[in-house]
């Protein structure tokens, strides 16, 4: 008979079909199994759409199967608070659901365990921690912004493999392959909002738009596109530049500081939304004079206007910025089979580095995955004392 692990599997494929539509909500699947078999399973499509639960009743009475002394695999903890719908653990119990099975706790401390208690009360047996890490890895993002109030942070960049991002003359396109590039596409589908530094804008002139390609997600979810923000202290953002002009200039935030010259402030301001940012504070950090923009203050803002992950994808300041002065919680670093060299061409993360190799900043749950003919690094940022 198929275990408990099989189950969460199931309800974990399932969660992943909501990947990129359900932000500030989590990614969650649920299976509902009575005699040995599936009768009912669900995920969450959307927020402000029907949890996870509710679909995998749903599907049961549309299958005309009957919930009542069913097991329910979840991957999260059921919620039990009244938010845009109503409390799943109420609908559990109304079900009469007799077996609840749990891969992650809920980790809002507000709520965390309380589901488990209710459901107990009620007379159903819980289970939970199945597949945990797996759960919890699938919610990364969102369990770091319900905690601490600020986004998810992930590093992205496509470099040689002596760590070059462009050659002297700026030219990077293309350095990465087809396959990196659509798996490139998928990060930009899992994230709220792209950032990138004044230099980008100047060099490229991107669009930072996402642009599927031949991807699995909800076939009823439309396509998102991201919020822009660009780090632009002195406001030299061309009025021409895409971000600015385009059908999604309503996302883009251009972050200043007062040190920015008002009159292109104002220009800038009637075009796009522009953030007035405290400048960075003198500090010792290797990385803080990558930007003038003080970044905890803006991950701070992004957090309240519920951006739960931002991609990064800056040039070698801006990673220097971030990677430096541990800001940044995950990277995803391209590596092509090429070789630019050059004192001058670009570094992927520059600033004034570290003096001692004890000091350098370091990965930990080191993932490596074959992308055509290049290599895909992922891997957690060891936070230092006192990171956000």
């Amino acid at each position: 008979m198929p275990s408990d692990r099989h189950y969460m599997r199931r309800a974990l494929s399932l969660a992943q079909r909501g990947y990129g539509h359900t932000s500030p909500n989590p990614l969650v699947g649920a299976v509902l199994v009575k005699g040995g078999r599936v009768i009912g399973q669900g995920w969450h499509h959307q927020a402000g759409q029907p949890h996870a639960e509710i679909e995998a009743l749903h599907d049961a009475r549309r299958r005309k199967n009957d919930p009542r002394n069913a097991t329910l695999y979840v991957t999260l903890e059921p919620c039990c608070t009244h938010g845009r719908t109503p409390p799943c653990t109420e609908a559990i119990i109304h079900a009469g659901i007799r077996t609840v099975v749990v891969g992650a706790t809920d980790p809002n401390p507000q709520h965390c365990g309380k589901a488990f208690s209710i459901l107990k009360r009620a007379g159903i047996t819980v289970r939970h921690g199945v597949l945990r890490q797996e759960c919890e890895r699938l919610n990364e993002s969102f369990n770091h912004w319900i905690v601490h109030g600020t986004p998810w942070v992930i590093v992205k960049a496509a470099m040689t493999l002596d760590g070059k991002i462009a050659t002297a003359a700026g030219e990077s396109k293309w350095i990465t392959s087809p396959q990196s590039r659509a798996y490139a596409t998928r990060l930009r589908l899992g994230a709220d909002a792209i950032l990138v530094g004044i230099n980008t804008i100047l060099a490229d002139d991107p669009a930072l738009t996402f642009r599927p390609v031949n991807m699995r997600s909800s076939q009823t979810a439309p396509v998102k596109q991201l919020r822009r923000i660009i780090l632009d202290s002195q406001a030299r953002t061309p009025l021409d530049a895409q971000l600015i002009t385009d059908d999604h200039r309503s996302l883009t935030t251009i972050v200043v500081t007062k040190a920015a010259p008002q009159s292109r402030v104002s220009r800038l301001a009637k075009r796009v939304r522009v953030l007035v940012a405290p400048a960075e504070r003198g500090t010792s950090s290797p990385g803080a004079r990558s930007s003038s923009v003080r970044l905890p203050w803006l991950l701070k803002t992004l957090g309240a206007e519920a951006v739960t992950s931002l991609l990064v994808e800056g040039g070698g300041e801006v990673n220097a910025s971030f990677l430096l002065a541990a800001l940044a919680h995950r990277v995803a670093f391209f590596y092509a089979p090429k070789v630019l060299g050059g004192a001058d061409s670009r570094k992927t993360v520059a600033g004034a580095g570290t003096r001692r190799i004890e000091e350098a900043l370091a990965l930990r749950d080191v993932e490596w995955r074959r992308l055509g003919p290049d290599w895909l690094l992922e891997a957690i940022v060891a936070q230092r004392p006192n990171a956000p």
